[in-house]
């Protein structure tokens, strides 16, 4: 039997609890030069320090933010891309590959899919051949899957979103990433249709620290394995005390009071 995948799986997942912080970085693709991503190197030091579990990137920003000291982090190298500036934004396309993401170093690879586009088949057809060379390289994969499209009257319906989760699950990911249904009892059924662990994304910016970190403890009550969460992270103000913050709840399962506290509020 091997390994490969489980020991790579526990440098993104904590061993202890089950559970991860995982900070995308991969925005620049699809919306330009980002705030809070201009200097790599300081981004990834700043989650490294203050106790993400994982960063997540293009294979291009690697070499613009390696860590030769400190704190260690996971790497995950994201395979999917569009660009705000495309007609099709919602169609992700392949731009890497499973043995591209063991060359850099990576502990997993991600893609992103979205249902309900009108080239949602082609996207399907990348996650399966994504998949199938995982397993092969015993590459922990990470499916972002979202319910995108002309007929997808709300993208953050329950049902949407566990139909998203069952996707990811059943095609394949070791772990699944989808946006928060808004409550703890409907999110408890999304995470009860997978069999492998769930994290929520953080979406647009939110108004406040207490809405975030609610947000994320609720989801945990639920059953949810974590966090990947970009721009409500990495531009936040005080990013590093905030990542603290986060710990405490997904790692030491800290209230939200005591999340804020640990922020001065």
């Amino acid at each position: 039997m091997y390994l490969g995948k489980q020991v790579r799986l526990e440098r993104i997942l904590n061993r202890t609890t089950g559970r991860t912080i995982i900070v995308p970085m991969d925005h620049g693709v699809t919306m330009g030069l980002v705030d809070g991503l201009i200097d790599m190197r300081e981004a990834v030091n700043d989650m490294a320090k203050a106790g993400a579990d994982a960063v997540l990137m293009h294979k291009g920003l690697v070499r613009c933010s390696y860590r030769s000291s400190g704190r260690d982090i996971g790497l995950i190298i994201h395979l999917s891309a569009s660009t705000a500036l495309s007609t099709q934004g919602n169609t992700k396309t392949l731009v890497g590959s499973v043995e591209e993401g063991l060359k850099h170093g990576a502990d997993a690879v991600s893609i992103h899919i979205n249902l309900g586009d009108p080239n949602e088949r082609v996207m399907l057809a990348d996650f399966g051949r994504v998949a199938e060379a995982c397993d092969n390289w015993h590459m922990p994969l990470l499916a972002m899957v979202y319910a995108r499209g002309p007929e997808v009257k709300n993208s953050f319906d329950p049902a949407a979103i566990a139909h998203c989760a069952r996707v990811g699950v059943e095609l394949g990911a070791d772990i699944v990433k989808v946006s928060y249904t808004g409550d703890v009892a409907s999110f408890a059924d999304v995470v009860a249709g997978c069999c492998v662990p769930v994290v929520i994304a953080g979406g647009e910016r939110m108004n406040s620290d207490r809405e975030v970190l609610q947000m994320v403890y609720d989801s945990l009550q639920a059953g949810g394995s974590g966090i990947s969460m970009g721009r409500n992270v990495f531009q936040h103000p005080r990013r590093v005390e905030l990542v603290r913050a986060l710990r405490a709840i997904v790692h030491e399962n800290a209230s939200v009071d005591q999340a804020l506290a640990l922020m001065g509020e």
